[in-house]
C-alpha cells in the first residue's frame, strides 16, 4: 500500500533535520528517513559548537547567525540544551596578536560583534586560562554550544510531537523517481518533493552525481574529559592561534600571511595534520577537545595517538583543566567541497540534494535550509 506525504527528507543528521523542520513549520506533511536506528556520523561526532566567528563576512555569516537564532528557538520549544557561551581566540604570540588587533578594527565594518580583551580580562571571562605567555585574546559573544548526542537525538522527536513529522529510522531509500520512492524494505511512498541530505552516503542514491562532484572526504580526531568535577565550568569556547588560519573568517587580514609563514616552520606537523586547538564544555560537564583534519587518500580507519598527544600538548598552553583524564576517544568523517561552502544539486525536478557543508554543519544547517525554503515557498509563520 502506497503511503503519502508532501515532503521526504532523507537523512536524520542536522543537514536533514534542518530542512525537515523549514518544511514542516510550513505546513508541509514530511517523512523523514535515516538509514540507521539512529543519526551517528558527522552530526554527532562534532564539538557541539555553533560559530559564527569562523564564517568570512555577507552572507554566510549572515545564515550562521540565523542558525543561531533557531538553536535558541529549539531551547526554548524543544528542551535542546544550548549555552550562549561565545567564544575566546587566545594569542600567545606577537604575530597572533597583530592579527586579532586589526582583525577587531576591520569587525564593525564586516558586520561582527568583538571586542579585544587584555589576559586580565580574558581570564574574568574564562578563569581556566593559562596567563603564561598569553598577550591577548579575542572575545565574541554569538557563539552557541549544543550537546550534539542530545540535540540530534532530541530534534526528530520534538519534530514529530510538534508538527506530526512521521519518523522512519532504520529504513534505507532504495530511489526515488518523483512522485513514487522506494525503500528496501518495500515501502512504497508518494511525494510531491524530496531532499536528500545522505552525508558519506554517496552510493545508495545519485551516485553519479557524486562521482563528479569534487567532494572530498575529511577525518578528524577528537577526546573528550571525564565530568570536571564540583560544577566547575570552562566558561567559554576556546579557540588557538592555529585556529586564525583555519576560518576563513580571518583571510581579509594582511597579517595572517606571517602569522602562517611562522606556523609553518614552528608547527610544521600540526599543519600537516590539520590541527587547530579547540575547547567547548558540554552540559554534562564534559570538557571536549580537538580536532584534526586529514583528507582522502591519508584517512586510514585507524586512529593516530600522536594526533591526541599534539592537541593534549597544545591545550595545556592554553588553560588549566581540573580534570584531564579522558572518558573518549573518538573519529568523525564528513564529506566537504573543495570551493562550495554547500554542494546543492537538482538530479530531477523536485527532488534537491544538499550535502558536505564541511565542518559547518551545526553552525550553518538551519540557516541553509531557511534561505532555500523561503526562497521558493516564503517565509515560515513566526511561532506563536
Amino acid at each position: 500500500m502506497k503511503q503519502h506525504a508532501d515532503v521526504a527528507v532523507v537523512g536524520a543528521g542536522i543537514l536533514g533535520l534542518a530542512h525537515a523542520w523549514a518544511a514542516a513549520r510550513r505546513g508541509r506533511s514530511v517523512v523523514l528517513f535515516e538509514r540507521d536506528a539512529r543519526a551517528q556520523s558527522a552530526s554527532i561526532r562534532n564539538f557541539g559548537m555553533v560559530w559564527p566567528i569562523g564564517q568570512t563576512a555577507g552572507r554566510l555569516h549572515q545564515l550562521a547567525l540565523r542558525s543561531r537564532a533557531s538553536w535558541l528557538e529549539l531551547a526554548a520549544s524543544a528542551q535542546v540544551w544550548v549555552d550562549p557561551c561565545g567564544s575566546l581566540h587566545l594569542a600567545h604570540a606577537p604575530d597572533e596578536q597583530a592579527v586579532l588587533e586589526e582583525f577587531v578594527a576591520r569587525a564593525p565594518s564586516l558586520g561582527f560583534d568583538c571586542q579585544f580583551l587584555s589576559p586580565a580580562e580574558t581570564q574574568r571571562r574564562c578563569p581556566a586560562v593559562n596567563l603564561d605567555q598569553l598577550r591577548c585574546a579575542l572575545w565574541s559573544p554569538t557563539e552557541l554550544c549544543v550537546d550534539p548526542r542530545q540535540a540530534i537525538g532530541r530534534i526528530p522527536r520534538w519534530l514529530h510531537e510538534r508538527f506530526g513529522v512521521q519518523l522512519l529510522f532504520g529504513t534505507v531509500v532504495r530511489d526515488i523517481n518523483l512522485p513514487t520512492l522506494h525503500t528496501t524494505s518495500g515501502q512504497v511512498w508518494t511525494v510531491r518533493q524530496a531532499i536528500v541530505c545522505s552525508g558519506m552516503d554517496f552510493q545508495t542514491l545519485y551516485p553519479d552525481i557524486y562521482a563528479n562532484a569534487g567532494i572530498r572526504r575529511c577525518k578528524l580526531q577528537m577526546m573528550r574529559t571525564i565530568p570536571q568535577s564540583n560544577g566547575w565550568r570552562l566558561g567559554t569556547h576556546l579557540a588557538s592561534g592555529l585556529t586564525l588560519c583555519h576560518y576563513p573568517t580571518f583571510q581579509v587580514c594582511p597579517t595572517l600571511t606571517a602569522l602562517r609563514q611562522r606556523l609553518a616552520s614552528e608547527f610544521p606537523e600540526y599543519l600537516k595534520l590539520g590541527i587547530h586547538v579547540m575547547a567547548s564544555q558540554n552540559h554534562l560537564g564534559e570538557v571536549v577537545i580537538g580536532d584534526s583534519h586529514e583528507y582522502d587518500e591519508a584517512i586510514e580507519p585507524f586512529d593516530k595517538t600522536d594526533i591526541d598527544d599534539l592537541i593534549i600538548t597544545y591545550l595545556r598552553r592554553m588553560v588549566h583543566l581540573p580534570e584531564w583524564t579522558l572518558a573518549a576517544r573518538w573519529h568523525g568523517l564528513y564529506p566537504k567541497h573543495p570551493s562550495l561552502p554547500l554542494f546543492v544539486a537538482e538530479p530531477q525536478p523536485g527532488v534537491m540534494i544538499f550535502n558536505a557543508p564541511g565542518g559547518s554543519g551545526m553552525t550553518m544547517s538551519f540557516g541553509y535550509a531557511e534561505e532555500w525554503w523561503e526562497r521558493h515557498f516564503g517565509p515560515a509563520p513566526q511561532p506563536g
